[in-house]
């Protein structure tokens, strides 16, 4: 793993891989980040932790805590604004060497050559679009603090295309006669093996990107090449690595970590 270059970005103590945690482990380690209750278990009595984990759970976790999550999430989207920015920074701040934090999704070969991004459309014939036409389009450049919700955070340039203008380019994300915007985007790799649903005013924020280079340079394979998301709106967990297909829909599309036991919003 890379190591943090820049004084300034924290620095975490060794953590296990969070694939090799087990279900369970990974369940109670969540409730305790989403809840700020780090001393929850020694506080909470040894009884009402077993009747909580006995509840039926939903999303991976007992329905009482998803239904605080789906709670701090509407407050969350209460307050959302474009005029919201994440803070950035001269291009001499960001990392040399960008931290590579999860694998899934990136583990099966990919051709980059035949790579094409597919995009699905209600009703129409999906569009194959490849990385040349995407770069014609004008491009933006971020440099901002990544943060992953398991605590580390980390100055990054990235560089791509503007969410908000490909789908204006290509004419997505709006019901068919009607200026009404469907309500989620959802985008997974080639393999399947990692997907994210994101809400439509965050994708659209002025500062989403479907990046292709990295410093400058090309993305590298365990960066996600050669397309990813870059949300800065969003923890590190919704930027995904690898994009092979986005779609637009009024029903929330699966999301990988949500379904093991994060929020769904993961909104900064």
């Amino acid at each position: 793993m890379a190591t943090v270059d820049n004084p300034d970005e924290k620095r975490p103590g060794k953590k296990p891989e969070r694939e090799e945690l087990a279900t369970d482990q990974q369940i109670r380690r969540r409730m305790l980040k989403a809840f700020g209750w780090f001393g929850l278990a020694s506080l909470v009595p040894y009884g009402v932790w077993k009747w909580i984990r006995s509840q039926p759970k939903e999303a991976g976790l007992p329905k009482v805590f998803r239904k605080v999550l789906n709670t701090n999430e509407q407050l969350a989207n209460g307050y959302f604004s474009n005029a919201h920015l994440a803070p950035t920074f001269p291009k001499e701040m960001a990392a040399k060497n960008v931290r590579v934090n999860g694998k899934d999704g990136l583990r099966s070969a990919l051709d980059k050559d035949v790579w094409r991004l597919q995009v699905e459309r209600p009703g129409q014939q999906p569009l194959s679009i490849s990385l040349d036409e995407l770069k014609a389009l004008p491009k933006q450049e971020i440099i901002f603090q990544f943060k992953c919700i398991e605590g580390w955070s980390q100055i990054q340039h990235w560089g791509g295309v503007n969410f908000a203008e490909f789908v204006k380019k290509y004419q997505l994300g709006k019901k068919d006669g009607s200026e009404e915007w469907y309500s989620y985007v959802g985008m997974k790799t080639p393999d399947g093996g990692y997907y994210v649903g994101i809400d439509t005013p965050s994708a659209l924020h002025p500062q989403t990107i479907l990046a292709y280079e990295m410093n400058d340079e090309p993305l590298t394979d365990l960066h996600g090449a050669p397309l990813r998301l870059i949300i800065p709106v969003k923890y590190g967990v919704k930027n995904l690595k690898r994009i092979g297909s986005i779609w637009f829909s009024d029903e929330r599309p699966r999301d990988f970590w949500a379904e093991r036991g994060y929020d769904y919003h993961v909104g900064l």
